[in-house]
């Protein structure tokens, strides 16, 4: 039987995947490679990309991985070449992305848990705005429904993707290290910035347990000082350090470290999380806790 272009190139084809550093590829990588490499391995102007990409799907170590993502948002395809990091794959779906929350905490290792929904956070273009005029009573109807969340989630059968449309913050306390073996440079927020977001969306990293454990799980390394000076930079309309100090002091931070979040102003009662039902009363930071908690 007569070979195709494509089977007589196939070990030039192979090669070349294997010398390129890049692992995770867009489908316009994937064009743009055939593209580029047609004439050197003299391949039929008629085979196109899907022609390719199922034949090194069959021949070599290509992966398609689909991230489907309702309407109105996009739905976005990644090739892996080998094994990356599913790590690496998830940050290549947006550019100038982080993640956050909850992946953070497990980046950390603030968790004992193995978390299967990816946390991606996208700072929106535009600073965000304080919308001011707190009152008790908009407190009190806020937290008494349930907390925003984003609708911008891909599931497959293997895990979850959410895309947060964060706060613009200049990406505050994001850094970029290699913390996972073999899954190269990873951008996500740091210790504070971590615990700071998981108090204030506790919903994206597994609840208020989980975010408790989190805390006492953080206490010998976090810098309370600069934890207190980058939640004055992030400036929320809501008081958060009323439910940050609360965390901090039930994990067992001293309470000299507590010094700087107590300054703060604290004019109306606050709540640990959206629509508790029964609650206890913590006075000294003015906060609704889930009854027991």
């Amino acid at each position: 039987m007569k070979q195709s272009r494509l089977q007589i190139a196939k070990s030039d084809i192979l090669r070349y995947f294997d010398s390129i550093p890049e692992r995770t590829l867009r489908p316009a990588d994937m064009e743009r490679i055939l593209a580029e490499q047609r004439f050197g391995w003299r391949l039929a102007q008629r085979t196109r990309a899907s022609h390719f990409i199922r034949f090194l799907a069959d021949a070599g170590k290509l992966t398609e991985i689909v991230f489907p993502f309702p309407k109105p948002y996009k739905r976005e395809i990644r090739y892996t070449w080998g094994q990356p990091s599913l790590y690496q794959v998830i940050q290549t779906l947006k550019p100038r992305c982080y993640f956050s929350h909850y992946t953070a905490v497990k980046l950390h290792g603030l968790t004992e848990q193995l978390p299967k929904t990816f946390y991606l956070n996208v700072e929106q273009k535009n600073a965000s705005i304080s919308s001011g005029g707190l009152t008790q009573k908009s407190i009190d109807n806020a937290f008494r429904n349930n907390p925003r969340v984003s609708g911008n989630a891909a599931d497959t059968k293997d895990f979850r993707v959410v895309i947060i449309g964060g706060k613009n913050t200049g990406n505050l306390g994001v850094i970029a290290e290699k913390v996972i073996p073999d899954a190269g440079t990873l951008r996500f927020t740091n210790l504070e910035r971590t615990l700071i977001d998981i108090a204030v969306r506790p919903i994206y990293a597994g609840g208020v347990f989980e975010v408790g454990k989190a805390y006492e799980l953080a206490k010998e390394r976090v810098s309370v000082n600069r934890l207190a000076a980058m939640l004055q930079k992030l400036a929320f309309t809501y008081p958060y350090h009323q439910a940050i100090g609360f965390y901090l002091e039930r994990a067992g931070c001293k309470p000299e470290a507590l010094a700087l979040l107590r300054q703060l102003p604290m004019e109306f009662d606050f709540y640990l999380t959206h629509k508790m039902g029964e609650t206890d009363y913590v006075k000294e930071w003015r906060l609704h806790v889930p009854k027991g908690f």
